[in-house]
């Protein structure tokens, strides 16, 4: 079995229903960050985001994973009308193990995870010490980076 931590996101409709659906389906969740509500970032015309960090135990391989993903996402009713726009859930591989992969349809680590508060911040509530593979940065050190993003932990 493989560690991997995750990004979960949600827009619209029942946000933390779709973003818990998503969840079981992906199955071998170990844990998962409390919620946290954030502004949109690149497209700020739409509605703010829930977004969660997970980390979950997996057989597949980082491919494989991304199929899965892919197939939830769909099942629950992500459309990619629009990049970056509103969407029903959204799930991005953050970290697979030690793996770093580079190829056109998947890059681990997530590239711009180390930008990104909404990430960071939930991930830094499960794994604050956990070095990013190639940046060799901690989660705690690249999230003192981007401190001007506005994400509220929901309670």
């Amino acid at each position: 079995m493989k560690t991997a931590y995750l990004s979960l996101g949600s827009n619209l409709g029942d946000r933390a229903a779709s973003i818990e659906r998503a969840l079981e389906l992906l199955g071998g969740l170990v844990r998962r960050s409390a919620f946290y509500e954030t502004e949109p970032r690149d497209l700020k015309a739409q509605p703010w985001f829930l977004n969660i960090a997970a980390e979950i135990e997996t057989a597949l391989f980082p491919r494989q994973l991304l199929a899965r993903i892919a197939r939830i996402e769909k099942d629950l009713g992500r459309r990619r009308d629009l990049d970056k726009g509103p969407r029903t859930i959204d799930i991005d591989i953050l970290l697979f193990g030690r793996f770093v992969v580079d190829t056109p349809d998947l890059v681990i680590p997530h590239p711009r995870m180390h930008e990104r508060r909404f990430v960071l911040e939930p991930l830094a509530e499960l794994a604050p010490d956990l070095r990013h593979p190639v940046f060799k940065k901690t989660v705690r050190e690249m999230l003192a980076k981007v401190k001007d993003q506005v994400v509220r932990r929901q309670e």
